[in-house]
């Protein structure tokens, strides 16, 4: 019989297009207290890391209460556009390759995410995602990437051994945190790092199109 097998998904920048949203909601937060927004390219660096990891790295000399005003009106503006307009869509081939491997008797499914797990939630309902996920880590139970603690925590919750794990996903962060707990770690292209960035923080793999993902992950267990 083959192992259990785990891949675990990064959610904004791998499985979601939510690049504008974000775009948008951080500038609507900052014009809430008073701050100019940063560059686009500055905040589509941090997309990955927690909320409030993030805006600590955007901006790191406001004190405490000031970066907390900062979270608490993205939150609002992220909401509200949601709200308005709608989850962001899944990048094209998303939902085929997570239906594909879900199929699988021996492979489980899980999300490793620096969003809420609200948010997550409004994902699995807005995309109809429901009973995919063997496991959902959140920044609402973990600390953020890259520290390893989701990829870990999702690793004791399937009962799936680090060598038939893999964690996909498209910034540095999701890079290091999978390396750190020792999983096959694939990253990709069309999220908010770059190819190079992805491969110099250590990427077993780098892919350009999701009908990639399951052959890229078959060669990597026919070796493992």
């Amino acid at each position: 019989m083959d192992p259990l097998k785990l891949v675990l998904f990064d959610v904004d920048g791998t499985l979601v297009d939510s690049q504008h949203a974000i775009v948008n909601a951080m500038a609507r937060a900052t014009a809430t207290v008073d701050l100019p927004p940063p560059p686009r390219d500055a905040v589509l660096g941090i997309v990955g890391l927690s909320l409030p990891g993030a805006v600590a790295r955007l901006f790191p000399d406001l004190d405490a209460q000031r970066q907390g005003a900062v979270v608490a009106a993205y939150q609002q503006a992220y909401m509200s556009a949601r709200n308005t307009s709608g989850t962001p869509p899944l990048y094209d081939g998303a939902r085929a390759a997570l239906q594909a491997l879900a199929a699988r008797d021996e492979v489980l499914l899980g999300t490793a995410t620096g969003m809420s797990r609200r948010g997550m939630a409004r994902v699995i309902e807005s995309h109809d995602l429901a009973g995919l996920f063997a496991t959902t880590q959140t920044a609402d139970d973990q600390p953020s990437k890259p520290d390893p603690a989701m990829v870990l925590a999702a690793l004791r919750e399937t009962g799936v051994a680090p060598e038939h794990a893999a964690f996909v996903g498209d910034t540095v962060y999701d890079i290091e945190a999978g390396r750190a707990a020792g999983v096959f770690t694939i990253g990709v292209t069309w999220g908010y790092h770059a190819a190079d960035d992805l491969r110099a923080a250590g990427a077993r793999a780098v892919i350009e199109d999701f009908a990639d993902l399951i052959p890229t992950l078959d060669n990597a267990w026919s070796e493992t």
